[in-house]
């Protein structure tokens, strides 16, 4: 098997030193809703900073984009300072209650939507950021969610799509229904949530503790009574938010930081551009054949080692060489030049067994050239559709994001590695993957998308466009991505990459790539890009689905 010998070469044209400028221009929020990004800029120009703006944009996506804004949920935040400081993560991931253990969601009828309902982070994680960085007052931050859900909103035709079809799938979850209209809507109409309106404001007036100790913790603890759940009043109260220090990786002259477990993101994200880095990218065509099968080689081995070795710090440990160069170059020097590798080959010593997504991302830059990446989710889509009552806040499903079968891991995406099986107070394995790259110690791009296990990939390519192809902020959003897993064994394409690219597509099936059938779109990397010669951000909103940009 002929293989390519890797070489670290000349940098493309986009690494010019970073201008001398004290700040940008001006600050940006991108989101996927027009109400969270003015809420957030509003918050700009009334002398917060990018974590001020980040904590009201969060609380406003909870109201206007709830498939996935929440506080009935998880994520991370990233947040890179101006100043020199190291760069922070907010880790707000949900926690496993305690009555959980690795075999609790090992058959299907044990995975409902109720069961798989983690501890809540979000509430906790927005009120850390904002206790350790931020600068306005708490209540102004949540306040303008409180107006949103109680006065209501405009929905768009994004919205109302999502809506009517959650609605019509879901007919068995009555409090859903009542909430959320049991109706057919229409882009126009305006949708009022008073009693999330009321959860808010007791949030806005006491803090993270209403949520977790309070009268919304009795809601919260009835809810799971009634279907069969397993948070406790002990789960919520002993929930806990966590300061951790990002994965750091350097990609030529570039500063790469995204979160670390439970997150797979940046552990992944690093690893494939360590991969890529041994190889001169930026001379061929940004879609031509070999390009695309360098970087899905790149891709199945960082997640060959994501399945393998990734999950909760406090139960697993992260493998040293994982983000070495060194692994990277012995990874590289047997990376096949014209063939595609056999996933199976990567990991024989992981049993496989043959058998027969929604998150939200945002960025924020202030003035002073604070950055912030945020994500954060409900898993699915209004995640398990369970509304508490009296409460109108949806909670998560998020602990099917756990290894749900000690040992079986399949061929067709499966994973039970022993890494991310459940276990009390556990933090299940993410794929979420806020990303900032900085350059001479200022931010220079701020990034991050939802989609599962997509997401890794998404910010790769969103990075790779911008750092090896110097394409143009919104170039480097609008451009069509692509996705490899490890398994299943195939890449999966946008369909404006098999649209514009399909001869390059055949040449990787001549490669032995496997190319499965198009997706409609991959991901929604809301971001924000620096100009190295001027020092000016630019705003990009990814319209494969309804997203913003708001300036201060």
């Amino acid at each position: 098997m002929r293989c390519l010998i890797p070489l670290l070469l000349l940098l493309p044209s986009c690494t010019s030193q970073l201008a001398k400028t004290d700040a940008p221009h001006r600050g940006i929020v991108v989101s996927a809703s027009d109400r969270a990004s003015e809420v957030g800029a509003r918050v700009l120009r009334q002398g917060g900073n990018a974590v001020d703006a980040t904590v009201a944009t969060a609380f406003a996506l909870a109201v206007t984009f709830p498939e996935a804004g929440n506080i009935g949920g998880g994520g991370f935040m990233l947040v890179h300072f101006p100043d020199g400081r190291e760069p922070v993560v907010i880790d707000y991931r949900e926690t496993a209650p305690a009555a959980v253990d690795a075999n609790t969601f090992r058959k299907k009828s044990d995975r409902t939507p109720y069961r798989l309902a983690g501890v809540p982070g979000t509430v906790r994680g927005l009120a850390l950021a904002h206790e350790k960085y931020g600068k306005l007052a708490w209540r102004d931050l949540v306040s303008p969610a409180v107006e949103l859900a109680s006065n209501g909103f405009v929905l768009n035709a994004d919205l109302v799509d999502s809506l009517n079809r959650a609605l019509a799938a879901h007919p068995e979850m009555a409090e859903f229904q009542r909430v959320f209209g049991n109706r057919r809507w229409k882009a126009g109409d305006v949708l009022v949530q008073r009693e999330l309106a009321e959860t808010l404001r007791r949030i806005a007036d006491g803090g993270p503790d209403a949520f977790y100790t309070g009268p919304i913790a009795d809601q919260i603890v009835a809810e799971m009574k009634r279907g069969g759940g397993l948070i406790t009043h002990a789960d919520l109260a002993g929930y806990r938010a966590q300061i951790r220090e990002p994965i750091h990786g350097k990609y030529r002259v570039y500063d790469v930081y995204a979160p670390p477990p439970p997150s797979s993101g940046g552990v992944a994200l690093v690893e494939a551009l360590n991969v890529l880095e041994y190889f001169p990218l930026y001379n061929n065509r940004r879609f031509a054949p070999q390009t695309l099968h360098l970087i899905t080689e790149a891709m199945r081995r960082a997640y060959a080692d994501r399945a393998k070795f990734l999950g909760d710090p406090d139960f697993a440990a992260l493998p040293d060489y994982l983000l070495s160069k060194d692994y990277a170059a012995k990874l590289a020097t047997h990376l096949p030049a014209d063939k595609a590798t056999a996933s199976r080959d990567l990991t024989p010593d992981v049993p496989l067994r043959a058998e027969p997504e929604n998150t939200t991302h945002f960025s924020v830059v202030d003035r002073a050239g604070m950055a912030v990446a945020n994500t954060y989710t409900l898993e699915e889509s209004y995640g398990g559709k369970i509304v508490v009552a009296g409460a109108g806040l949806l909670l998560n499903n998020e602990l099917g994001d756990f290894n749900p079968q000690p040992g079986v891991t399949t061929v067709s995406g499966q994973i039970g590695t022993r890494a991310n099986l459940a276990a009390p107070g556990k933090r299940p394995l993410s794929s979420m993957c806020p990303t900032i790259v900085a350059r001479d110690g200022k931010a220079i791009l701020v990034t991050g998308s939802p989609g599962g296990r997509t997401i890794i990939n998404t910010v790769l390519c969103v990075v790779l466009n911008r750092l090896e192809f110097d394409m143009p902020p919104q170039a480097c959003v609008d451009a069509p991505r692509h996705h490899h897993q490890w398994f299943p064994d195939q890449i999966v394409p946008e369909a404006a990459l098999a649209h514009d690219h399909g001869d390059a597509l055949e040449a990787l099936k001549r490669m032995g790539h496997t190319i499965a059938k198009p997706v409609a779109h991959q991901g929604d990397a809301h971001s924000i890009f620096r100009d190295l010669k001027t020092g000016q951000w630019t705003g990009a909103a990814d319209h494969r689905r309804a997203g913003a940009v708001a300036e201060q």
